[in-house]
């Protein structure tokens, strides 16, 4: 989010995102007030963390101005409403096919989505790292019993999920289908679970 970066570079980003065809040092300069050596400091810094990056040069007469652009990764640190549509999205297809089709459609998701990250099972300490990819933080644990067991701490889809418990299927479906068995749901942050517990069983 903007919120991380100092308030002359949200500024630089922000002058930016209301110029697509992009601006040159000097229009920057002039624009957050600033000298053109903190401009192209600011510029090199967020070029680095590809948040800008160069588009064409304008010809002036002189010496051709080069343009910044905020990149496409630098407009994603603007709001975007992607939760809003979520929800209405599940909401709304929730009342059209009912409970059962929805667990069945949240399944048939996580499937999918196993079926792209691999094509053979795989063990628990592989199933975290994809978990992990997408935001989950999660750990494998030995249980009790000496099995392997996957503990979420952050729950990705939580405010879905509380709205819609249905949506919880997606990542049974997602553990199961990356290890090749089922999966016993032992605890569950949206029933009131302090983390997400997994414990994928595997044919014997």
């Amino acid at each position: 989010m903007l919120q991380g970066l100092g308030r002359t570079q949200q500024d630089l980003l922000t002058a930016l995102l209301y110029r697509a065809s992009g601006m040159s040092i000097d229009e920057l300069a002039e624009q957050l007030a600033v000298t053109r050596t903190a401009v192209r400091q600011h510029l090199a810094a967020l070029e680095r963390d590809a948040l800008v990056l160069r588009g064409t040069t304008r010809p002036t007469g002189r010496r051709p101005e080069q343009l910044y652009l905020l990149s496409p990764r630098g407009r994603e640190l603007f709001p975007r409403q992607y939760q809003l549509l979520a929800d209405l999205l599940i909401g709304e297809i929730a009342q059209l096919v009912g409970h059962d089709a929805l667990v069945a459609l949240m399944r048939n998701l996580g499937t999918r989505m196993a079926a792209g990250l691999e094509q053979a099972t795989v063990s628990e300490a592989r199933i975290v790292e994809h978990m992990n990819e997408t935001g989950y933080a999660a750990q494998v644990f030995a249980r009790s019993a000496g099995e392997p067991e996957i503990v979420a701490h952050n729950c990705v889809f939580h405010h879905l999920a509380s709205a819609h418990p249905e949506v919880c299927e997606l990542d049974l479906a997602l553990i199961g289908t990356l290890g090749g068995g089922s999966v016993e749901h032992l605890e569950c942050m949206v029933r009131g679970g302090q983390v997400c517990r997994f414990h994928l069983r595997r044919p014997s």
